[in-house]
């Protein structure tokens, strides 16, 4: 009976010994992803920090959100040596605030160097509001362009909530105050209210096309209905000033501001080092796995989910391409 008590007494010291190694070794590998994350970095911050006889290359993706290491990014680029810059934009737009700060500093950077811009896949609405910050919009044939418009979209549980016999108390110092609300009809005095929001920010947003774009009455009206264009059409529609890609917006600089066509395209970081820890996330959860820690590594890998969920919360008016699901 001793000996089975000293073999089980033995085994726990073994599984502490074997978890306490497996710790140890994520523990050095992901102190050495995470050198390795600061040597890229480090590289790319040389570029982004020595772009002397360079034109420099920035990437904005995904949903646009108030970002200030963005504007700050962009602020030290206006500052560098870099001869000009070439913006590619892959997003369905955002906030209107985020959008118009992302288009305020393009237009800053735009006064002290050439900016051009390339549409990737998309650049809708706060996406096609960035883009107007740049001296020149490019796009590819297949690429989609516009979304000219503004959204205000809450969800509204009343009914259900009158179904299943909830009812939301509230006490308000005005009738407009929290308004709408999801838990109760919306009054007309509150969609007006927020359809003279709307309204007004639609006309920043046209006006911004009109002027950026040189276009008149007849040319805003038709591309300012809601509706996305390829790039084809929105060449035709003054939207965009030429067909093709990353080569084009080096033709151009060329053609235009007298830049070598030879000036090397570099990547320009505008944030600040690790302030991006996806790769490390995606290293961890690896690690953890092949080390038997199964069940830590998905807990981790949820908690990068649960991150990236939260940033699809986008608070307040909305220049978003947002196609609606069945």
């Amino acid at each position: 009976m001793s000996l089975d008590a000293d073999r089980i007494v033995e085994r726990r010291r073994l599984r502490r010994k074997v978890t306490f190694w497996r710790v140890f070794a994520v523990v050095v590998v992901i102190l050495a992803v995470v050198g390795i994350g600061v040597a890229i970095t480090d590289n790319t911050e040389a570029l982004g920090g020595g772009v002397s006889g360079s034109i420099a290359r920035i990437k904005i993706d995904g949903l646009i959100q108030s970002d200030q290491q963005r504007v700050e990014g962009l602020e030290r680029l206006g500052k560098s040596a870099a001869k000009a810059v070439i913006v590619h934009i892959n997003s369905p737009g955002g906030t209107t605030a985020g959008s118009e700060e992302l288009h305020d500093a393009l237009i800053r950077l735009k006064a002290q160097k050439p900016i051009v811009i390339v549409i990737d896949g998309l650049a809708a609405s706060g996406g096609y509001i960035a883009a107007l910050g740049g001296d020149r919009i490019i796009a590819r044939e297949t690429s989609l362009v516009g979304s000219i418009g503004v959204l205000f979209q809450y969800p509204n549980v009343y009914e259900l909530l009158n179904t299943v016999g909830v009812k939301i108390e509230s006490v308000k110092s005005s009738p407009l105050k929290a308004a709408p609300s999801g838990y109760e009809p919306t009054s007309p005095e509150a969609r007006a209210a927020i359809e003279s929001i709307v309204l007004d920010s639609y006309a920043w947003f046209k006006t911004m096309v009109k002027d950026r774009r040189q276009m008149d009455d007849a040319q805003l009206e038709r591309v300012s209905d809601g509706r996305v264009f390829t790039g084809r059409q929105a060449m035709g529609l003054k939207l965009v000033d030429e067909l093709g890609d990353e080569k084009a917006a080096v033709t151009w600089l060329a053609t235009d501001r007298k830049i070598d066509p030879k000036t090397p395209v570099r990547d320009y970081k505008l944030r600040e080092r690790l302030s991006d820890f996806s790769f490390l996330r995606l290293a961890t959860v690896s690690v953890l796995d092949s080390v038997g820690l199964g069940t830590v590594a998905r807990r981790f890998e949820s908690l990068g989910s649960l991150q990236a969920i939260e940033r699809l919360n986008l608070d307040g008016l909305l220049a978003l391409w947002h196609p609606q699901s069945n």
